[in-house]
């Protein structure tokens, strides 16, 4: 007999504490070997009963709440309570816990399946039977930004509050938030209505106890903020007895009005203001606002082709000596913009309109002082008596028209002190005066007289600080021989000033004189300078560092053209730099076109003879002589410039493109070509400012002094030169022993001296 204890021991393979007691039987086998081996004979199995059960009933399937198996469901036919919890303490008597994040889940859910249940009937209710006034039937909150009670209907009533007494139906209270939000995708937010017919109570009662606004209303849409409507009552009644408020005020805070009255009587008026006292029947004022855009009070006449009168005053009391209509300011008036900050101000907006914006009109038989149509007084220290303003920069009607049909002058100007009789002036490019004299009449344009003889002013005194010209004079005839203007002096003497017409340039810019012929047909000079004795024509000097004389050509003629005509004996141009230290060019020609930098005629019919293109590239029809005898390229050379004389033979480097360097061996084939003295033509592919640095001048071809020696015997005249084993220098070839690319050239002088000497060669490397 063996004794065994379930659940105790070295554990082998398996969790004993994993086992699900509950779900199924369970059996223990055991086997033996009775000789202590591993090979088992002796096997019995049987039930495991009540002793291991004990240990899942301490855990009741794992729940810890009772004996109840979770999930639980039952369905009885019962009338009364099926599930009752009675709790004598201060702790919750039912509580629903979840956990869970997804949505539209519920802690506690009631449901009434029935689709007509009876009236009144709920899935959750709560009662409370306390009388007191801080009970609650149902409570519902929430810890965030969500609804504390939530209710949902189709057609019906979401949430249903009734007050069977004096009570709330539906209270709602908040300390910082909202009290009451109603609001509709498409229905109406709020439905308020009385309908009982012997009910005398408001419909609404809004007040408050701070400074706030007891009913806001605004609306972003096209709709009305309010509507009121009534029949024998007042749609809107306001009432204040204080100074200081309104009974009715509206405010526009944007581009609406804030009241508006309409009406479509013949006999009423939309809006009427009315005084039975001593103050006034309507008021208009502007209060806070600094835009300078607000009017106190706008009437307006002709919208939708309506006509009458925007505003009118009339006096029908005869024995009224007050001003019918009066227009006071205390405004500083706006210097910048005279349209604003007037007493008044007239204006008729219809540009196809002849009427005046203000007309006055008096009939009198006397010219007395203030007998006038419009009478305007300045009695301060400053001011106008009139002023007439065309304001339209694109006017063309005149600020004051003053026309006279009978014998007395259109404008009359007196000044009695020392101000002028007449002062003009003009803001834009007209003119400050303009006289005319029409077709039909024989007046004169301008009249100017001193009568008095002893005044030593000048008739005319003409000035500008401006730009524009200080007097400007023409004769308008195309047949005219007269001059617009003439000057002239009768004087022995050529003083500094001296002259028929003398211009000034006093700044430091203009002009002293100017002279433009202006017509783009015309053919006469811009100036003609003619002087019949010894003295220049013109004479011109620039004591700066001006030029004495600069030619400008718009068109294709010539900036400057000197000729000398067929009878004359001068110089059509000279140019000469009298100061020996003045090293610039005498002159200096720019082309900054593709077009050549300049042309070369000659002949009695002229024909280019030279060019020199834009390129710098010479071209000459009868050929070019060069004080030079040869011609050479410039080319870089191998190791110290300083090294090369004039004479060296050149050969072509190994080492470096383009480089030549002193020859160093006897009938060299790389031979290029002689160290020029005085090249008559220089090639390079540098530009022409290059001062050539590091470069020397090899001649190629031509007749060059070359430094020879007597190694390959004394030389004769027509002998071929070839190099030398001495460094740069070229001796006598033989003509056996010569081949190909090692020929210098041939000599034209003998050489029979001891050492190294030059003589001339006609360079040609074959």
């Amino acid at each position: 007999m063996i004794s065994l204890e379930i659940g105790t021991g070295t554990v082998l393979s398996g969790a004993f504490a994993s086992i699900n007691w509950a779900t199924a039987n369970y059996y223990l086998k055991t086997e033996t070997d009775p000789l202590g081996g591993t090979s088992y004979s002796i096997t019995g199995t049987s039930q495991l009963l009540s002793v291991p059960y004990a240990m899942y009933a301490k855990t009741a399937g794992g729940t810890s709440g009772g004996g109840l198996t979770l999930p639980y469901s039952a369905s009885v036919n019962n009338a009364g309570t099926l599930f009752s919890l009675t709790n004598n303490g201060d702790g919750t008597s039912l509580e629903g816990v979840n956990s869970t994040t997804t949505s539209s889940i519920a802690a506690v859910r009631g449901v009434v399946n029935s689709t007509a249940p009876g009236g009144f009937s709920s899935a959750v209710r709560g009662v409370n039977n306390g009388t007191g006034g801080l009970g609650i039937g149902a409570w519902g909150s929430q810890a965030g930004s969500g609804w504390g009670v939530y209710g949902v209907t189709p057609t019906g009533i979401g949430v249903y509050g009734n007050s069977s007494g004096a009570g709330y139906g539906v209270y709602a209270n908040t300390n910082t938030g909202t009290g009451l939000n109603a609001s509709s995708t498409s229905g109406i937010a709020a439905n308020l209505a009385i309908f009982n017919n012997a009910n005398n109570n408001n419909v609404v009662n809004a007040n408050t106890v701070g400074n706030g606004i007891v009913m806001n209303v605004s609306t972003t849409g096209s709709g009305a903020g309010v509507v009121s409507n009534t029949g024998a009552g007042f749609a809107i009644h306001g009432i204040t007895s204080a100074q200081s408020s309104a009974g009715v005020i509206a405010d526009n805070s944007a581009a609406g009005e804030a009241v508006v009255g309409r009406t479509t009587s013949d006999i009423a008026g939309a809006v009427v203001g009315r005084n039975d006292g001593g103050g006034y029947g309507v008021r208009g004022f502007v209060s806070g606002n600094t835009t300078g855009t607000s009017v106190g009070v706008f009437g307006q006449v002709g919208l939708n082709l309506g006509k009458g009168r925007a505003g009118r005053f009339v006096n029908t009391n005869t024995t009224n000596d007050r001003n019918t209509f009066e227009v006071e300011s205390n405004s500083s008036g706006n210097i910048p913009d005279n349209t604003l900050g007037n007493v008044s101000s007239f204006l008729n907006t219809n540009t196809n309109s002849v009427s005046g914006a203000v007309r006055g009109e008096v009939k009198t038989i006397f010219g007395n002082f203030g007998a006038a149509g419009i009478f305007g007084v300045s009695s301060g220290t400053g001011g106008f008596g009139g002023l007439f303003h065309a304001s339209n920069p694109a006017g063309n009607g005149a600020a004051l028209v003053a026309v006279s049909d009978g014998n007395g002058n259109a404008i009359r100007a007196n000044a009695g002190n020392t101000g002028h009789g007449v002062e003009t002036n003009v803001d834009g490019t007209g003119n400050a005066i303009y006289a005319w004299v029409p077709s039909f009449s024989e007046g004169r344009a301008g009249r100017f007289e001193i009568f008095n003889a002893s005044n030593q002013n000048d008739v005319i005194s003409v000035k500008t600080v401006g730009n524009g010209t200080a007097g400007s004079f023409k004769v308008d005839r195309v047949t005219g021989t007269s001059p617009a203007v003439k000057g002239e002096v009768n004087s022995q003497f050529a003083n500094f000033g001296t002259a028929g017409l003398y211009g000034i340039s006093s700044g430091t810019g203009g002009y002293a004189g100017l002279f433009h012929a202006s017509n783009p047909a015309g053919n006469g000079p811009a100036l003609i300078a003619i002087a019949d004795g010894n003295g220049n024509g013109v004479t011109a000097n620039a004591g700066g560092s001006g030029d004495g004389v600069e030619a400008t050509v718009d068109g294709n003629g010539t900036a400057v053209f000197g000729w000398v005509p067929n009878f004359g004996t001068g110089r059509a141009a000279r140019f000469t730099n009298f100061n020996t230290g003045n090293t610039n060019p005498v002159i200096t020609i720019e082309q900054r076109s593709a077009g050549n930098v300049a042309v070369f005629r000659a002949g009695s019919a002229p024909v280019n003879v030279a060019r020199i293109d834009a390129a710098g590239k010479g071209f000459f029809n009868g050929g070019t002589q060069n004080s030079g005898a040869d011609l050479a390229e410039a080319f870089d050379v191998e190791g110290n410039f300083s090294e090369y004389e004039t004479g060296d033979i050149l050969v072509i480097s190994n080492n470096t493109d383009r480089t030549v360097e002193k020859s160093s061996k006897a009938y060299s084939t790389l031979v290029a070509g002689v160290y020029a003295t005085k090249p008559g033509v220089l090639l390079t592919e540098e530009n022409i400012d290059s001062e050539l640095i590091g470069k020397v001048p090899m001649g190629v071809v031509g007749v060059i002094p070359t430094k020879v020696c007597l190694e390959g015997g004394k030389i004769k005249r027509g002998d071929f030169i070839v190099t030398s084993s001495k460094a740069g220098v070229a001796m006598k070839g033989n003509p056996k022993k010569v081949k190909i690319g090692q020929v210098i050239g041939k000599a034209l002088q003998d050489y029979d001296q001891n050492g190294i000497g030059k003589i001339k060669v006609l360079v040609n490397i074959k």
